[in-house]
């Protein structure tokens, strides 16, 4: 008889609160975002019932740690879901004498330890945190698509743990064609805080000298470009073109500049083999009145790698 009476007058009480605009005996504050394990600089909120100088949003160290007012010492959050959060505060408020038989509730405010970068040939760069984990085309989405300059392959750099517990990056190429193209979902990789994402720029063969349409050329796929296919890009010689060409190539592992002489004449004759071309390589056209232009002067001219800088026309196929 007694207990139903109490729980009629808990009930009417609670709703004469509700009516009167009287605060709940207990309130969770902030949002409750997708669990999932917390980290450093993320922001919680901690409810303890009936216990309001309990109850708190508090952010948790970079050392992933919380504190909590009477309680001794502070209470690893990070690397918890929050779940195990809330066991591991009701335990110690026990341990501490505070509460006999705490309540307590966790649940997720804010998350900063899931950073992903999107950085590169996009149109937005951006940060923003893997709330519920996202994929590499939600990263894309956020930054609003791939810029016109994006490179064929896109880079996923992961921080994982490797040998003798020391931390490894971990590099992913996704080749653009088969993640946007195909819409192959094995490529659509599932992204879960502190990844990179770089998309590079395409790389860029300078043509320049005694053509008509002299620029710099974006190459997407390295197979099959060639002195010919560039010289028709750049539609053509003009009159007076001198017989003899030159590349210049940086070599990436020592820095040196190659210069590679090639008769084009004979080439567009068919009489030598064609050239294939890098990205970064300087085809340079002179006309023959003999004079040829410094490899410096070629280099200022195309950029070497900046073209927009030296202001050369990029030219989009």
């Amino acid at each position: 008889m007694y207990p139903l009476m109490v729980l009629v007058m808990l009930l009417g009480f609670s709703l004469s609160a509700q009516n009167r605009g009287l605060p709940p005996l207990y309130e969770v504050g902030g949002a409750n975002l997708p669990a999932q394990k917390i980290g450093a600089n993320d922001l919680v909120a901690v409810s303890v019932y009936d216990s309001p100088e309990l109850t708190r949003t508090v952010r948790v160290s970079a050392d992933g740690f919380v504190r909590l007012p009477m309680l001794k010492a502070p209470i690893q959050a990070g690397g918890r879901m929050p779940s195990e959060l809330e066991t591991a505060i009701a335990d110690a408020l026990i341990q501490d004498n505070i509460l006999i038989a705490p309540v307590v509730t966790v649940t997720m405010v804010e998350y900063h330890s899931r950073p992903i970068n999107v950085v590169g040939s996009v149109k937005r760069p951006l940060t923003f945190q893997a709330v519920g984990g996202a994929t590499l085309l939600d990263a894309i989405t956020r930054a609003e698509g791939l810029s016109p300059d994006a490179g064929p392959e896109i880079l996923v750099s992961r921080t994982q743990p490797g040998e003798n517990g020391t931390p490894a990056t971990i590099i992913q190429r996704i080749p653009v064609k088969g993640l946007i193209d195909e819409a192959d979902p094995e490529l659509n990789v599932r992204l879960y805080g502190g990844e990179e994402i770089r998309v590079p720029e395409v790389g860029k063969i300078f043509v320049v000298g005694n053509v008509r349409r002299p620029g710099a050329y974006p190459v997407q796929d390295s197979a099959g470009t060639s002195v010919l296919k560039l010289l028709a890009l750049s539609e053509g010689l003009l009159p007076y073109t001198a017989k003899q060409g030159y590349i210049y190539r940086k070599e990436s592992s020592s820095g040196s500049k190659n210069e590679i002489s090639i008769e084009i004449s004979k080439i567009i004759d068919r009489k030598s083999p064609d050239v294939p071309l890098q990205a970064n390589d300087i085809l340079y056209i002179p006309d023959n009145k003999g004079k040829r232009m410094t490899i410096s002067t070629l280099e200022k001219l195309a950029g070497f790698g900046s073209a927009t800088a030296s202001g050369m026309i990029i030219w989009r196929r």
